[in-house]
């Protein structure tokens, strides 16, 4: 009877993503995984959870998905360095299945954006109001192009929630924005230039609030932006919107059988 090999790989199933997401986070929990780290090459991770390389893919693939880990080509895959970033794509799906209105978007942006522009005011460093003003000057500077003042609208918000010293604050406002920026870039052109102007001007005034520690302005500030915001972009959509006629006579009888 021949004698099993001492060294024998162990034997490498197919498995399940929920496999691969367990055992990196265990590696997280541990602390043999931290910021910055690269994960072990595919073929190892596969041995140490026993499952097929396949699965090692889709399960790295759906952390990715996750922001807790991103690919570099030729590289491997690495634990990100920097602030945590949370994917947009399910909050995207959810709002595509449930239909997320204008005003639901507006009001979830003002709940996290009102706070952190408040503690941003409390805490933000220096490299972080210098961020925030270079954004503000990129504001003045593309009010002719809507489409790029949109971007750095998005990354004047992103700024300041990173000010917040929060990152999990930080991280939703990440979240949020990117989904703000996919349903607003189809309709950016249609903004004013003196709906641009007093945008620009809310933000140079929520980025003095900042400055100057003024944590309640700061507050107040960027809500009054946001509420203003949202009446704006109703107006564009109300204006891009063919109005309505009367239904014929023939067609109220239709309806009435």
């Amino acid at each position: 009877m021949p004698t099993a090999l001492p060294n024998r790989m162990p034997k490498q199933t197919e498995g399940s993503t929920e496999q691969v997401i367990a055992h990196v986070r265990g590696l997280i929990d541990r602390g043999q995984l931290t910021p910055g780290d690269r994960l072990p090459a595919e073929r190892d991770l596969a041995v140490q959870v026993g499952v097929s390389r396949p699965t090692i893919r889709a399960g790295l693939r759906a952390l990715a998905a996750m922001g807790v880990v991103q690919s570099r080509h030729g590289s491997g895959t690495y634990i990100p360095d920097g602030p945590p970033v949370l994917g947009s794509e399910p909050l995207s799906f959810l709002a595509a299945l449930h239909g997320f209105t204008r005003d639901e978007m507006y009001e979830a942006r003002r709940i996290l954006e009102v706070g952190a522009a408040g503690l941003a005011a409390e805490r933000a460093l220096s490299e972080h109001l210098a961020t925030i003003a270079e954004e503000v000057s990129n504001l003045f500077a593309t009010m002719d192009t809507p489409s790029v003042f949109l971007i750095h609208d998005i990354r004047f918000h992103r700024a300041v929630a990173q000010a917040s010293g929060n990152p999990i604050v930080a991280s939703l406002v990440e979240m949020v924005s990117a989904l703000y920026y996919e349903q607003r870039r189809d309709t950016a052109e249609r903004a004013s230039g003196r709906d641009l102007r007093d945008a620009a001007e809310a933000h140079r005034q929520i980025y003095q609030a900042i400055r100057a520690r003024d944590v309640e302005k700061a507050r107040a500030t960027m809500n009054l932006h946001l509420l203003q915001s949202s009446a704006y972009q109703a107006q564009e959509a109300d204006a891009a919107t063919p109005a309505r006629t009367e239904p014929s006579h023939a067609a109220r009888k239709r309806k009435a059988r």
